[in-house]
C-alpha cells in the first residue's frame, strides 16, 4: 500500500528518493558505490525520467550523493555526509578561522607493527606500517599532536609527501575514500613526548580523539590526535 501524506498519496518521486536513502543509510550502498542509472530506476518505478530526475536531484541537494556526467550517480563519500561527526582536516578548521596554519613533521618513517596495531590494521604482526609524528600550529601555537600510522598497501607514496605543504588527511581522503570512521574521544594527561612537542605541562589536561578509518572494509589509518585543553575546542555538527 502506498504510504500517504497529510495531502494525499505519496508522490512518486518520494518514492525513488526514499528507496535510496533508505538503501544508504541500511548499508545496501556505501560511500563509493554506482547507484542504478536513471534508465534503470524509471523501468523499476514505472516513472518518468523526470521524476527520477527529481528525486536525484534533492539527494544530491543533501549531500547525499555525488553525480558524474556521463559516468553515473555514486553515494557520497563519509566526509561529505553532515549526518554525523565529519572527519576535519586541521588546516581547514584554522583556515575557516582566518587564522595561519603551520605543520612541523618530527618522524615520518616505517615500523613494523606490534600485535596490538596489526590488529588495528587486520595484518600479521611484524607487517609494515607507515608512521608520521607532525605538530600543527594556529597562528604560531602548538594545537594538535598527531601520530598516525598507515596501511602501506592503501598510501604506498605516503613517506614521500611534504607535510609541511598538505596534510595528512587531506592526501587519505584522495587516494582512500572514507567508508567507516570509528572514534574515542577522552580527557587526559599528555605523555612525556607529546607534551614537549606541544609546549605544555605532563599535569596539563588534554583532549585525545583516537579514530581510525576504512575504506571499502580496509583500514587505511589510526590516529591519535592530542590537544592541550586550553588551546583547543572540538565542534562538530548532528543530523537526525
Amino acid at each position: 500500500m502506498a504510504r500517504k501524506t497529510p495531502e494525499g498519496p505519496e508522490p512518486q518521486y518520494l518514492k525513488v528518493k526514499n528507496h535510496l536513502r533508505e538503501g544508504i543509510s541500511a548499508g545496501r550502498w556505501v560511500p563509493g558505490d554506482l547507484l542504478p542509472s536513471e534508465a534503470e530506476l524509471t523501468q523499476s518505478f514505472s516513472v518518468s525520467r523526470m521524476t527520477v530526475n527529481r528525486a536525484l536531484r534533492e539527494l544530491l541537494q543533501e549531500g547525499m550523493i555525488e553525480r558524474v556526467q556521463g559516468v553515473g550517480t555514486f553515494v557520497a563519500q563519509l566526509h561529505k555526509i553532515s549526518s554525523s561527526l565529519t572527519v576535519r582536516d586541521v588546516h581547514e578548521e584554522i583556515v575557516e578561522r582566518g587564522h595561519a596554519h603551520e605543520a612541523r613533521v618530527h618522524l615520518l618513517e616505517k615500523i613494523r607493527a606490534t600485535a596490538e596495531q596489526a590488529a588495528e590494521f587486520g595484518l600479521k604482526t611484524g607487517a609494515t606500517l607507515f608512521h608520521s609524528l607532525i605538530v600543527h600550529l594556529e597562528n604560531g601555537v602548538a594545537i594538535q599532536c598527531e601520530d598516525r600510522l598507515v596501511n602501506p598497501a592503501v598510501a604506498p607514496d605516503y613517506l614521500g609527501l611534504d607535510f609541511a605543504a598538505s596534510t595528512p588527511t587531506q592526501h587519505l581522503l584522495a587516494v582512500a575514500p572514507l567508508s567507516e570512521a570509528r572514534y574515542t574521544i577522552e580527557a587526559t594527561l599528555p605523555s612525556e613526548l607529546e607534551a614537549k612537542l606541544l609546549g605544555i605541562s605532563r599535569r596539563d589536561p588534554c583532549l585525545v580523539v583516537k579514530r581510525i578509518t576504512y575504506s571499502r572494509g580496509i583500514a587505511v589509518t589510526s590516529v591519535r590526535l592530542t590537544h592541550p585543553g586550553t588551546r583547543y575546542l572540538l565542534q562538530g555538527s548532528f543530523q537526525a
